[in-house]
């Protein structure tokens, strides 16, 4: 029945285009035949008139006109000429035969032989008038007037008109029958063709779609992409992920196998305080507030640089130590550098490289030839920890960041059997950006060592195949996400990294965080509070921020005394120029800002310059009542789901920059744009004034939307991918196995 519509919608206006063809064409094919009979008719009569002018002059000469009565009627006796007249030039009729009609005179014929169809209808029939003169050029000549008889004609008109009909009948049934065949025929192609892209023809297989439906093919296939990830996604929904499900998930589907995490910053730093006393902190560092969790539910190893003051203090024989202090659930083991290594590897070629490369920030990369050679050296001293640490032949590793770029290939060469998962925390730029760099095909080399290449979107992830694509030799598949390259399949996905979401509700309460911290800094009950968190570092956006505090108060001075923002921010990388400017200029701003608008004890700006615990952090973003980040460019930004899983008590405002990654996650935010300082300044006069029933219904949807995708499930569909790829590759090594010891006995046989 559907296809019976479908070739309907192809006959139809086949049937009704034929028809007004044939009802045009016809009466066209109708006049045309009339006028060519007509003119056939018109030069017959003048070669009659022409035969039979000499004799008739000759005649009237000679003085024997009744000669010509019987010449008429011999001529006359033709069956097609039915009369003949002759007329003189005065229009009087000299002779005529029987056949002239009495209703014509000489007049009369003259004038229908001028019309463009010269013709007489009569009882007996239609007939054509032609008046031809005896002698060409003389305007006193006799005239010679012929009836012709047009019955032939309309025979012959009638003939045509049905050859016509029955040619375009004809033509109708033959483009029709061509049409329901090419219908059919396209109908089951497409529906193959579709068929075969919802089975994954051409997927796993290297086929190409039939050539009508390559326009659409991706496209097609990226929706269904997009489609089973959101039914995965909706699957993982229906139970909460957890540390004990992230660890069931590590011994069903990795089956308890070593899990290898590589990253450059260590999860606890060791230092010695005034005292002489050891202690152990966490860094300032959004990849330690993601992975660590993961590591306690998963134990296994973390191989980090080990950069804290007493870190060699307490390290074992083989520079391993428990973590965490008191808990020890998994292992540490550090990797020393020296500071000519640090600078060059970590300072050099990782920040003031690759750090600005990927960031669009306005800073432009430094590369150096020296700090490449560390760099390579000291990711092939951490892939030589890792086979170190390594109990099996294929553990799982976790590649951490844009530090070891080179690692996973380097892995890869020792170890061919370990599933490598390499998550790159920052952004990943165009293809046009990531040119600059000299050694930009070392670098897509090395990550293409990983079995699975995460970035927190899928714009990233599209970024980077383009980058493979422009500057490698490589098979990509656009709708699987995978890159072939030298025979080892990378699967590049998109993992929007999270934190770990409090199990229990915050022991202190939020008013009693609140009067701490007002006491602390000195501030009214009145005052609205707005805080930033974030490191160092230019592309966190704070010297836009203040700039938009500044506005604030020049265009709110009602605000002047009750609005006050308190910026934390941990000096990193300090030995850098580019972040020690950055450090000064920040405290010049936040001065003159102050300065501005300071009255008496009031400081509108509050600058905290040195390292937070994360239990003075989850305190400051309990007692404030406006989050602010305004990243120019970040994977994804860790600090604003800590602000909204610090609400449980479903208040304050988050004022997130689109730029951030985690923009995509959470629209219930202020998002704004860090670049337009108006835009910004309005986000926070709104947050500050936002009825409370409109911030209960945000924060509640936000915490919604962070606690069902929090760290673990971030993890969990790594390792569950991962999973996926061991399976496949023990499947394919035992078929190879198979058929190794199928082709031995088979060539013993024949021996």
């Amino acid at each position: 029945m559907k296809t019976l519509r479908l070739q309907l919608r192809f006959l139809v206006p086949l049937i009704a285009t034929l028809v007004c063809a044939a009802l045009v064409a016809v009466p066209l094919m109708d006049q045309l035949t009339l006028r060519w009979f007509a003119r056939d008719l018109n030069i017959r009569g003048q070669l009659v008139t022409n035969t039979l002018a000499e004799s008739i002059i000759d005649a009237q000469n000679d003085g024997k006109s009744w000669r010509l009565q019987s010449m008429f009627e011999r001529a006359a006796r033709d069956e097609r000429l039915i009369a003949i007249a002759l007329c003189s030039a005065d229009n009087m009729m000299l002779r005529q035969t029987a056949g002239v009609p009495k209703s014509l005179d000489c007049a009369r014929a003259r004038e229908i032989a001028e019309y463009t169809n010269p013709r007489l209808d009569l009882a007996s029939g239609a007939v054509h008038v032609g008046v031809h003169s005896l002698e060409q050029g003389n305007p006193k000549a006799d005239l010679l007037v012929l009836l012709h008889d047009l019955s032939f004609i309309d025979k012959r008109s009638q003939d045509t008109r049905r050859y016509l009909i029955a040619f375009i009948v004809g033509l109708g049934l033959t483009i029709a029958l061509i049409t329901v065949i090419v219908a059919q025929l396209s109908w089951r192609g497409w529906v193959r063709g579709m068929q075969g892209i919802l089975r994954g023809e051409g997927l796993l297989l290297p086929l190409l779609p039939p050539p009508e439906l390559q326009p659409f093919a991706s496209e097609v296939r990226a929706r269904l992409r997009d489609l089973e990830d959101e039914y995965r996604r909706g699957l993982e929904l229906v139970s909460e992920w957890n540390p004990e499900r992230l660890r069931s998930l590590l011994h069903t589907q990795l089956r308890g196998d070593q899990v290898i995490v590589v990253s450059n910053r260590e999860p606890y730093i060791h230092e010695r305080n005034v005292e002489g006393e050891v202690i152990a902190k966490q860094p300032a560092s959004g990849l330690v507030t993601a992975v660590e969790p993961v590591m306690r539910a998963c134990s296994g190893t973390w191989i980090a640089h080990g950069s804290g003051s007493a870190d060699r203090d307490v390290v074992d024989s083989r520079d391993r130590v428990a973590v965490p202090p008191g808990a020890n659930d998994y292992t540490l083991r550090r990797i020393w550098l020296t500071p000519e290594e640090e600078q060059g590897y970590y300072y050099g070629f990782a920040n003031e490289g690759l750090w600005p490369l990927c960031h669009v920030a306005h800073v432009r990369p430094v590369f150096r030839e020296s700090d490449w050679e560390a760099y390579r050296a000291i990711n092939q001293r951490f892939a030589d920890a890792v086979v170190a640490e390594a109990r099996t032949e294929d553990p799982v590793v976790l590649v951490q960041d844009y530090h070891f770029a080179l690692l996973p290939a380097m892995i890869r060469a020792k170890l061919p059997r370990a599933t490598i998962l390499t998550f790159w925390h920052i952004p990943w730029p165009n293809p046009e950006s990531f040119g600059i760099c000299p050694w930009r095909r070392e670098i897509l080399q090395g990550m293409l060592g990983s079995t699975i290449l995460g970035f927190h979107t899928r714009f990233h992830c599209k970024n980077f195949i383009e980058t493979v694509d422009r500057y490698l030799e490589a098979r990509i598949e656009h709708e699987h996400s995978t890159i072939t390259f030298q025979d080892k399949e990378t699967l590049v996905e998109s993992y929007p990294i999270s934190i770990e979401w409090p199990e229990s509700p915050m022991a202190t309460p939020v008013p009693e965080c609140r009067r701490r911290v007002f006491e602390k800094l000195h501030l009214s009950p009145l005052t609205c509070l707005a805080v930033g968190v974030d490191r160092f570092d230019y592309t966190k956006g704070i010297l836009e921020r203040l700039n938009a505090v500044e506005r604030l108060l020049e265009k709110r001075p009602e605000w002047i005394g009750r609005f006050v923002f308190v910026q934390v921010a941990a000096p990193t990388r300090s030995a850098l120029e580019e972040y020690r400017s950055f450090q000064q200029r920040i405290h010049m701003v936040a001065a003159r800002i102050n300065e501005r608008f300071g009255r008496g004890e009031y400081e509108p700006v509050r600058l905290l310059a040195h390292h937070h615990e994360h239990d003075e952090v989850n305190e400051l973003f309990r007692a404030a009542d406006i989050c602010v980040v305004t990243s120019l460019h970040d994977g994804m930004n860790l600090v604003c789901k800590e602000f909204v899983a610090a609400r449980d008590d479903e208040r304050g405002v988050l004022v997130l920059s689109r730029f951030a990654g985690a923009a995509r996650e959470l629209p219930e935010a202020l998002i704004v744009n860090p670049y337009h300082v108006e835009e910004t300044a309005d986000a926070l006069y709104r947050a500050a004034t936002m009825p409370a029933a409109e911030q209960r219904e945000r924060m509640a949807s936000l915490r919604m939307t962070v606690k069902e995708n929090n760290v673990f499930r971030w993890a969990g569909r790594m390792l569950a991918d991962a999973g996926r790829f061991r399976l496949r590759g023990r499947i394919a090594a035992r078929v190879q196995r198979h058929t190794a010891t199928s082709d031995e006995d088979e060539t013993s046989v024949h021996a």
